[in-house]
């Protein structure tokens, strides 16, 4: 789900490359040498704030029953899977169809609430997204205005930075300070 939301804010190809060009023109002025530049990374941003901390704990709460209940199925099928393999060939025709059967129902279910608990997650981080982005972008941009920054990188569209032109620690702080 998140990286739904990455795809949005990371560049691609076609943008990079644009960037890069414009970054070249601007090296080959003497302005360059005044701008300040800045990278960060909003994955981390987000991520390490401490809405989505929350949002991650009690995420585990909701949905922490479902992933049980499909941990069991799947150690159920196994347990009749192995059954099977170790035991089927000693087995009566009909105790081996039984368990056959039992082996694809529950398979069906696994797959059946797997689905369930995939679309309601993804429901859930798309709400918590929709509800963090703002508060994001706020921070980014006070972050921004704060340190005076000209240019501000996604962190992944550079090789290396210096610490010290990271700037994700600042937003998240800032957004954990945002109500």
């Amino acid at each position: 789900m998140l990286q739904c939301f990455l795809s949005g804010v990371v560049f691609t190809v076609r943008k990079l490359t644009q960037l890069f060009l414009v970054v070249a023109a601007l090296v080959a002025t003497p302005a360059f040498a005044e701008m300040k530049i800045a990278v960060m990374n909003y994955q981390m941003a987000l991520l390490e704030s401490d809405a989505a901390k929350r949002y991650a704990v009690d995420a585990e709460k909701k949905f922490g029953p479902q992933l049980s209940k499909l941990k069991s199925l799947e150690s159920d099928a196994k347990r009749i899977q192995d059954r099977l393999v170790k035991d089927g060939d000693k087995m009566q025709q009909a105790e081996r169809e039984r368990l056959e059967l039992e082996f694809k129902q529950k398979a069906r279910d696994f797959q059946f609430q797997s689905k369930e608990l995939n679309e309601a997650k993804a429901v859930a981080d798309r709400d918590m997204l929709k509800q963090l982005k703002p508060k994001l972008d706020q921070a980014v941009e006070e972050v921004i205005k704060k340190g005076n920054y000209d240019l501000v990188f996604e962190r992944g569209a550079v090789v290396d930075v210096k610490p010290q032109f990271d700037i994700t620690r600042q937003v998240i702080e800032r957004m954990n300070q945002l109500r």
